[in-house]
């Protein structure tokens, strides 16, 4: 792949995962604040951190998981490279330096929401209008998906934008049903209460698939195995790990297939082991084995398939002294 477009095809993969990570965070402080609100949860504001594996980060500035400290490190705190203000800039940047390949309505819009995000204080993140802002960051990352759905052109580029999206959907459903399943597990007493339901509720909601979830399973079906088994296994659920994994599966083929990109070929390989090992395993099998662990894999192998995409389509340029010097000076100037 020429180098002009290699780092277009890195940039339109970045553009996708960073704006599907908003929406997902968007969703998670949403859900987030219902449970603590309603006090449905132990965990509070703890599982947000949890989920995005910040901890370290975080206690390192903060004593203790509070709505305030949490929200506000996740939403406006710039030096937080995981918050939407840090997140939503480099979105932008990708999008600059992808100027000559979107459209005039998809850069204008992105400048708006940056631009609006950028200028969110302290007043904005508040318990009374967290709904609010949650729902605004949500309809808009949906107005990007919508736009870039209607004006982005059909080539390799868009390809690349598949990949990140379904990438970046299948990485974040699984860290949610990870840390919700283990937190929201009710005891006996407490299984099929309203309390109970209306959690597992919240779940599909933060996910946005609570809809779908009604249209194919009954109400009193709303059990811990079955949402998990929706978000995981349901084909017809568009932000479910056997859909992302099937959408990414296709992108990468066409790039093999259309563009003659034949370097794709192991990460193909990688995509067909994640949908197989899926499809094989019910979900009681899953959870059997152990849900946690198999979400665990699923998050390296994703991990791999990006770094795999990466090493496939725009390897590091290593400089003319350091590749005449040899293997062994270059493996000291990596180390």
């Amino acid at each position: 792949m020429p180098n002009l477009l290699s780092r277009y095809a890195e940039c339109t993969i970045w553009l996708a995962r960073y704006m599907e990570r908003i929406e997902n965070l968007a969703r998670l402080i949403d859900v987030t604040e219902t449970f603590v609100r309603t006090r449905s949860t132990v965990s509070g504001w703890l599982s947000i951190i949890q989920i995005n594996a910040d901890e370290e980060r975080f206690f390192a500035r903060h004593d203790t998981a509070s709505e305030e400290n949490v929200v506000g490190f996740y939403v406006t705190d710039r030096e937080n490279p995981n918050s939407i203000v840090s997140i939503a800039h480099a979105a932008r940047e990708n999008a600059r330096s992808l100027r000559p390949l979107i459209s005039t309505e998809m850069w204008t819009q992105l400048n708006v929401f940056t631009n609006w995000i950028r200028g969110l204080g302290a007043s904005d993140i508040r318990s009374a209008n967290l709904s609010s802002l949650c729902a605004r960051l949500k309809q808009d990352c949906q107005t990007h998906h919508g736009i870039t759905e209607g004006t982005f052109y059909r080539d390799q580029a868009w390809l690349f934008y598949l990949i990140g999206r379904n990438l970046e959907r299948g990485d974040q459903i699984t860290r949610l049903i990870d840390i919700k399943y283990h937190t929201l597990l009710p005891s006996v007493a407490g299984v099929g209460s309203e309390l109970d339901l209306g959690q597992w509720a919240a779940v599909l909601r933060s996910a946005a698939a609570y809809h779908a979830f009604r249209r194919t399973l009954l109400p009193g079906d709303m059990t811990p195995a079955n949402v998990a088994g929706f978000l995981l296994k349901n084909d017809g659920f568009p932000r479910s790990l056997s859909t992302s994994l099937r959408q990414l599966h296709w992108a990468i083929g066409h790039l093999r297939t259309d563009y003659g990109l034949k370097n794709g070929y192991a990460v193909a390989e990688r995509v067909e082991e994640l949908r197989a090992t899926l499809a094989e395993q019910t979900i009681k099998d899953i959870i059997l084995r152990g849900l946690h662990e198999f979400l665990d894999w699923v998050q390296r192998e994703l991990q791999l398939v990006q770094n795999e995409i990466a090493q496939a389509f725009w390897p590091p340029v290593v400089p003319a002294a350091l590749s005449a010097a040899g293997p062994a000076t270059q493996g000291q100037s990596q180390g």
